[in-house]
């Protein structure tokens, strides 16, 4: 009888605690203005376990970190089907699977539509046109916008590295803008869009830099919508990057690393990064297109004073195929390329977030695009978070995600 009492208090000081211990590892200090802080923090304990678990698989040699975070995509992956209102196929471009949504015609309509190629986001390392959250809003642009919507399943990083996630998308592009092929959708050549967040973002970016520059292409892009994008592997200490270091969802030390896997499994690149000592002096002389203290307007700096990044000699290794050459080409940067290149560039729509990471990137390339004579429509969140846009599914669906697609797809309304 005597022991009673002091198991009822060991199970008491256990219960009490696991509280505590619970409480510490889910709560995470975050801003005031984001709405939903609750959900927020439960949903990023989920992103952190998971992280930390891949950085122990990667550590004892079961399986890498990249490997492990994929379950992220598993969780969500449903599968592509033809609906009431929307028809669905599969679908090879050019050897690129993709995921092709068109709304159901009439019999008789032969009206042309317009049409959005929407590229994934995932850090170029995770993620699938096949996610839940992404066939949701494919489905929403072509009930909203009566377009057809094609979602590009590009290879991924570590297993295909830069190049390839970009080439993959490039050859989608190209192959959709040609006119046999745009018949074949009834889409109209004159209003046609790529998008696509964070990675895809990125992406997007790119391809529609370098479509301006192929001098056999014919037709072009109406509008390019880029939502939170990541531009450049330069400066990873922009004032984003310090302010939201420790951010939900997208950290600074995960984007470091999804920069870093997409160029190479080096290990050593990814520390070099960390610690912003990775430019080589080839990428150090792009610096000047991706210095905030000249792009950045003055409301975003902060307390930050700029400090150009150390320039290492022997940054990426030795060898042709080191990674510096690669963070400073601009189908991997695309904020580095000069501004004779941006001046042609399609109409723009850039959406960012206060409390992301990526912030400064966005806010630099709309400031930039702007300058060389490009329209440009910056929608910027003071309460936004990284990856908010494809929080809409039950049980990590926030208000602001919802609104963040209202006012995408209302810009695409309009201008495309």
């Amino acid at each position: 009888m005597r022991t009673l009492p002091k198991m009822r208090l060991k199970g008491i000081f256990l219960l009490l605690s696991l509280g505590a211990f619970t409480a510490y590892y889910v709560y995470q200090p975050i801003p005031d203005k984001i709405e939903e802080r609750w959900k927020l923090m439960l949903t990023d304990c989920f992103f952190r376990s998971l992280s930390h678990l891949a950085d122990f698989s990667e550590l004892v040699g079961m399986k890498d970190y990249m490997g492990v975070m994929m379950f992220i995509t598993f969780a969500e992956r449903v599968v592509p089907v033809s609906d009431q209102h929307v028809h669905v196929t599969e679908e090879l471009f050019d050897g690129v699977e993709v995921v092709v949504y068109q709304p159901k015609l009439q019999d008789g309509n032969t009206e042309l539509r317009r049409a959005v190629i929407y590229l994934h986001g995932g850090g170029w390392c995770l993620g699938s046109s096949r996610m839940g959250p992404y066939d949701l809003l494919a489905r929403q642009m072509v009930m909203d916008l009566n377009s057809v919507v094609v979602s590009v399943e590009y290879r991924l990083a570590p297993e295909h590295h830069f190049p390839v996630p970009y080439e993959d998308v490039y050859r989608v592009v190209k192959h959709f803008l040609q006119r046999v092929v745009l018949a074949q959708y009834t889409v109209d050549p004159g209003r046609i869009a790529v998008s696509g967040d964070s990675a895809g973002g990125n992406l997007a970016a790119a391809v529609s830099q370098q479509l301006q520059q192929d001098p056999e292409q014919q037709l072009q892009l109406k509008v390019q919508a880029l939502l939170y994008p990541v531009l450049q592997a330069l400066d990873l200490n922009t004032p984003s990057y310090q302010q939201n270091q420790n951010m939900p969802i997208l950290p600074r030390t995960l984007m470091v690393r999804f920069w870093s896997e997409y160029f190479t499994s080096d290990k050593t690149f990814f520390r070099d990064m960390m610690a912003n000592t990775h430019n080589s002096p080839e990428s150090a002389a792009l610096l000047k297109f991706a210095n905030w203290s000249a792009f950045l307007p003055e409301s975003y700096r902060g307390k930050y004073n700029y400090s150009a990044p150390v320039v290492a000699l022997s940054a990426g290794g030795a060898g042709s195929d080191r990674p510096s050459r690669s963070i400073a080409d601009p189908r991997a940067s695309p904020l580095l390329v000069p501004d004779a290149a941006l001046r042609s560039l399609p109409k723009a729509y850039v959406l960012t977030c206060e409390y992301d990471v990526l912030r400064d990137d966005g806010v630099m390339y709309a400031t930039r695009l702007r300058h060389a004579g490009v329209e440009v429509t910056h929608e910027h969140y003071a309460s936004g978070f990284h990856g908010a846009l494809m929080f809409t599914v039950w049980p990590t669906d926030f208000l602001i995600g919802r609104t963040m697609t209202e006012n995408f797809i209302k810009w695409l309304q309009h201008n495309l």
